[in-house]
């Protein structure tokens, strides 16, 4: 079993490049924001709750995100692996995978993460947002503040994973393919 932590601010191209590795390396995707539009699109009351606070360019609490993260790795039992994109987000979180993980037998063996200059981030979000409809990415001054926040609450977990020796910056720049194949790069090591 092969799990990965993909890494990096609103923008850097995680669900791009998650979605390419899961394919190359047969792995289950789970995207924390994936989930929850799903709820929000559907009115769950987990999706109400945490509404409130993306709406608002906040984290959604780590209570809700670790159950929301148990319930989608029970959905994939049997898998060969796992890309967790968005998640963890906390010292909590990366905590709490550690022994979600180590209670299948396995662990995290690598965050990966992709690494893109402020300003390109606040440009392909807005891009994104003409074309999303996601209300996040429509606005320059919530994109700069969930960008503030990523760095503010949730750059602490890189130092989690440096402290183990399973920390691997990415460029972030560059077409998919080139991106995709560094990330492989290391990937490979562990396959």
């Amino acid at each position: 079993m092969i799990n990965l932590v993909l890494f990096g601010s609103p923008g850097a191209g995680k669900g791009t490049q998650a979605a390419r590795l899961e394919e190359k390396y047969d792995l289950v995707h789970i995207s924390t924001g994936d989930v929850f539009r799903y709820n929000i699109k559907n009115e769950t009351p987990l999706g109400k709750k945490a509404k409130s606070y993306i709406d608002d360019g906040r984290l959604v609490p780590d209570e809700v995100t670790i159950d929301m993260l148990h319930s989608e790795v029970q959905k994939n039992n049997g898998a060969k692996g796992f890309i967790f994109d968005g998640f963890p987000r906390t010292t909590a979180q990366a905590e709490d995978l550690d022994q979600l993980l180590k209670s299948m037998n396995s662990q995290v063996h690598a965050m990966l993460a992709l690494t893109v200059d402020d300003e390109i981030l606040v440009q392909r979000l807005l891009k994104r947002g003409e074309t999303s409809g996601r209300k996040d990415d429509a606005s320059e001054k919530i994109i700069r503040k969930r960008i503030k926040v990523y760095y503010d609450q949730t750059e602490v977990v890189k130092s989690y994973y440096q402290k183990v020796d399973k920390y691997y910056e990415v460029d972030g720049i560059g077409s998919v393919e080139e991106i995709t194949d560094r990330l492989s790069e290391i990937v490979d090591q562990f396959t």
